[in-house]
């Protein structure tokens, strides 16, 4: 399964719902961070392209001047992609390999509609929320402005062409009790557990 939603949405504690409840969850967001830490090829590759200053005085990729950079240009943005995106899909690859055939595989993949690849999946589920909502918990969570929100939400497909792809939707704008209800009704379709 594909597990999809915009920035703020809420996907992260919906993947964490599924987790909870038996899913073996394979986070895109996670393995895009591993695949460019400190040591590794994909990080080699980013400094090649973008330059040491991307990195802190650590060694570790300054993620913050990295974001600033690619969701304000889309050239650089799509320069980054080709980079991390083949290396993470060989780690989803060796995760998905390492499962069972009995098991309900979730790939948390933020980007998924911007991808093209929502059709290599038996089944997507979008987690939605109105976008003022993904505005307002930015502002109160993140901390950004207004127009960092509005920018980072316009790097992303927009609402409506998630929603095309879903097999399910979760909607996110009331309570987590409400969301976690919605998440189990979605793992017992998934699992065919109508119980």
């Amino acid at each position: 399964m594909g597990l999809t939603g915009g920035i703020a949405s809420g996907k992260s504690t919906v993947s964490a719902i599924f987790e909870e409840l038996g899913a073996v969850v394979i986070d895109g967001d996670k393995l895009a961070r591993e695949v460019v830490e400190k040591g590794t090829p994909g990080l080699e590759q980013v400094v090649a392209a973008f330059g040491p200053g991307l990195l802190t005085p650590g060694g570790d990729l300054d993620r913050p001047a990295m974001g600033a950079i690619v969701f304000n240009d889309p050239e650089k943005r799509l320069l980054l992609e080709t980079i991390v995106h083949p290396l993470v899909f060989e780690r989803y690859a060796a995760l998905e390999a390492a499962t069972t055939p009995d098991d309900v595989v979730i790939h948390d993949i933020p980007l998924l509609a911007e991808s093209g690849r929502a059709d290599t999946f038996d089944e997507v589920i979008v987690v939605d929320v109105p976008e003022q909502l993904q505005v307002e918990r930015m502002l109160r969570d993140r901390g950004w402005t207004d127009d960092d929100a509005r920018a980072r939400i316009g790097s992303q497909a927009t609402r409506e062409q998630r929603l095309a792809i879903a097999t399910h939707v979760i909607d996110n704008t009331g309570t987590l009790e409400a969301l976690r209800e919605r998440v189990e009704e979605v793992y017992r379709a998934l699992t065919g557990d109508g119980s």
